[in-house]
């Protein structure tokens, strides 16, 4: 019976591999029960016992697009046995000397050849994409294991190892890409790969090959795939510096892939059973209850209106913070200088508006209790605060909190205003996304807690500075803001309603609970001290409309 090509098939089978009386190789002659042999390293074909008689297998053909195949010989540590059976000869491209290595297809007919020249140029000529894998052609029998290297050498290093310990069931191929076209390769010769118990890839131990043997690991099903390394970059180098039983170390030493952020339970067991603890306290014992304190790991933010009292907040929280709990503050106020920052802190403890002119009616304060202020704030020697000179960058402010982590311990920081980042750029909205995956990506890297404070955008409704609720889609940049935020937060004050009680007290809305959710939706009303300044736990938690709030007398001044 003849082939559509005029050649002759043979309906014999299999029965035995032999050594090949032509190239030597030990098992590369495959005897069929005809009689006639193939072998699949130098070609070698063997007529059937009655040649006359019996139809003739067809020989593996070579593409007329090919160069002449060239001599066997060993080269780089690699024999020429090994050359041989995996059909890599040395020979002449436009009469420069290279290296040819013949890529064959499913049929084991070579197809392409790849060219290895002096210095990196690597051609290919003929049918690259109908070719299978460097050595699958001598390695298709193989069900135990298949190494997979990133260049041809590397794959005849590796088997030239091997062979030495007869493991006659592993198969080593070699991509035909590179380390950016492995994925393509590999998808493409699936079915035969998952034939293997185990595939082992064993890439170039650089940057590109470790990325890309990780990419190739996610196409073969959970336990198929095993990573190894090497300690030197390839299988090649291993084998001409004569450590070839580390190759074989890494192979059995090769590990299953797993993609990142995978736990077992038993990972994370005795941070499981570590006690759940309240963290650092807001200077409102109320909020503190509600919220179970504050964590490190986490970025809050506070929204507001103009001149309601954002930043009045959260310098009596670093104040808190500095003097009550001992803790180390970095203090990023964009919309005002440092001195300014350092005199509204001192009158946070010493209980004066500093930032006021003193007035003897209205505002009565001397330089020595400024000086009091600041000598105790001194004492503490905790605070670090962000002189911006006019610039407002994020990166610089990045720069700032990476710095005094390191170098100061500082694990508490306050933003006022995120707004003020994203102003400078072309596209508002998109630098403030990008601003927020950073800092939500940093208070989980270093660990620290930050508190940002975000202009809101003007309501359809009541102002906020006449008291309109604030909602987390007011928050400039709300989407973003309410992704990476754990917590967030409105102030809410009528400045211009008639009744002081009501003009003075701030409403503080919890918006976003997403530890818990229990304090989602509550309120604390806060009241104001004209003498001193400072914010006061009022008793009563009655929104607007509730008035009167109550006893005054059972505020408490922080």
């Amino acid at each position: 019976m003849r082939s559509a090509g005029g050649e002759e098939e043979s309906t014999s089978v299999f029965i035995q591999k032999e050594p090949c009386p032509a190239c030597g190789s030990k098992d590369n002659l495959a005897r069929y029960s005809d009689g006639h042999a193939h072998c699949f390293g130098c070609e070698h074909y063997g007529p059937a016992d009655d040649a006359a008689a019996q139809p003739r297998k067809a020989r593996p053909r070579m593409s007329e697009d090919l160069i002449e195949r060239g001599e066997y010989k060993a080269i780089r540590g690699v024999s020429e046995e090994t050359c041989r059976r995996f059909d890599y000869s040395s020979g002449t491209l436009s009469g420069k000397p290279c290296h040819i290595a013949g890529f064959k297809d499913l049929a084991g007919n070579t197809v392409a050849q790849h060219i290895r020249l002096k210095g990196k140029e690597f051609p290919w000529i003929g049918d690259k994409d109908s070719a299978t894998l460097f050595g699958q052609h001598v390695s298709r029998e193989a069900t135990s294991k298949v190494i997979i290297t990133e260049g041809e050498i590397d794959a005849m290093s590796v088997w030239e190892i091997i062979s030495a310990g007869r493991n006659s069931r592993w198969g080593v191929m070699s991509i035909k890409s590179g380390a950016k076209g492995a994925k393509h390769d590999l998808a493409a010769q699936l079915a035969t790969l998952n034939k293997a118990d185990e595939v082992i890839l064993m890439f170039d131990n650089d940057e590109p090959g470790i990325e890309a043997a990780q990419v190739c690991a996610r196409l073969f099903k959970s336990g198929k795939c095993k990573i190894a390394t090497l300690p030197l970059k390839d299988a090649n180098d291993m084998l001409r510096a004569g450590r070839a039983a580390e190759v074989i170390d890494a192979i059995f030493g090769a590990k299953e892939f797993k993609p990142e952020g995978i736990v077992k339970l038993s990972d994370i067991r005795q941070e499981i059973l570590t006690e759940i603890t309240t963290g650092m306290s807001w200077w409102h014992k109320g909020l503190t209850k509600a919220t179970y304190g504050r964590q490190f790991g986490e970025l809050d933010a506070l929204g507001a209106g103009t001149g309601v009292g954002k930043t009045d907040f959260l310098l009596q929280q670093i104040e808190h913070d500095l003097v009550t709990l001992k803790l180390k503050v970095g203090a990023i106020f964009l919309e005002q200088q440092p001195a300014e920052t350092g005199r509204r802190l001192a009158g946070k403890f010493v209980g004066r508006k500093f930032h006021i002119p003193s007035d003897p009616e209205t505002n009565p304060w001397t330089s020595a209790e400024l000086m009091e202020g600041l000598d105790k704030f001194e004492e503490e020697d905790g605070l670090f605060m962000y002189d911006h000179f006019g610039s407002a960058d994020y990166d610089n402010v990045e720069d700032f909190i990476r710095y005094l982590y390191h170098t100061e311990g500082v694990q508490i920081f306050y933003v006022d205003h995120l707004t003020a980042l994203a102003a400078q750029e072309d596209d508002e909205r998109k630098a403030l996304e990008t601003i927020m995956a950073r800092l939500g990506g940093i208070v989980k890297e270093l660990p620290i807690w930050v508190c940002l404070i975000s202009h809101l955008a003007t309501p359809d409704g009541k102002p906020h500075e006449e008291g309109g609720r604030v909602m987390i889609r007011h928050f400039k940049g709300s989407r973003s803001i309410g992704y990476w935020c754990h917590h967030m937060y409105g102030l809410e004050r009528d400045q211009q309603n008639e009744d002081e009680d009501i003009r003075t007290t701030t409403v503080f809305r919890c918006l976003k609970d997403r530890v818990t959710g229990q304090s989602t939706g509550k309120t604390f009303n806060l009241g104001y001290d004209h003498d001193t300044g400072k914010l006061l736990e009022r008793a009563d938690n009655v929104a607007y409309g509730g008035h009167p709030f109550g006893d005054d007398s059972e505020d408490t001044p922080f």
